[in-house]
């Protein structure tokens, strides 16, 4: 269920440009297996088929393999056709991604599979190594592997050991 999901995340964290005010900021290569079993921890778990909703709310976790998702909230939205296909995956509060040395923080991501696009928001912090980008609002085209990082932008940019 969650495999497609997965899969869009770890390529986020693949060798990819995220453009932020003309400077380009290249990804690390992180290694992904997204044949990995899927494990989700929440404090509670609902689902609505009248609303084609499924909720983990409390401490949410979602691990596959070292690709490491948290938040207070995650909500996975299925198509409302008999497919129940995942339509949008919607992480609220505190929402941390991390693989390896990589991670991205914000108080919402939302994945929405139509148009293969990413959007996180609140305090984006991204972080590579010791190199760290933040702003508002990031949008990540999957198709493209390029991104945006938009309100306010600040680059801190350390190369070399520590």
């Amino acid at each position: 269920m969650f495999r497609r999901f997965w899969a869009v995340i770890a390529l986020v964290c693949l060798p990819q440009l995220l453009l932020a005010q003309g400077a380009d900021v290249a990804f690390k290569d992180m290694e992904h297996d997204a044949s990995a079993p899927v494990e989700i921890e929440s404090d509670k778990f609902s689902v609505d088929q009248s609303t084609n909703l499924a909720v983990f709310l409390g401490n949410v976790l979602v691990v596959q393999g070292l690709l490491r998702l948290s938040a207070d909230q995650v909500n996975v939205e299925y198509a409302s056709d008999e497919s129940n296909d995942i339509s949008a995956v919607i992480a609220v509060g505190n929402v941390t991604f991390v693989n390896g040395a990589e991670a991205a923080e914000a108080q919402r991501a939302e994945y929405t599979l139509a148009t293969n696009e990413i959007v996180m928001t609140g305090d984006v912090l991204v972080t590579q190594g010791r190199s760290a980008l933040s702003g508002q609002k990031m949008v990540v085209n999957l198709e493209t592997g390029k991104g945006e990082m938009i309100g306010r932008v600040k680059t801190i940019l350390r190369s070399g050991n520590p």
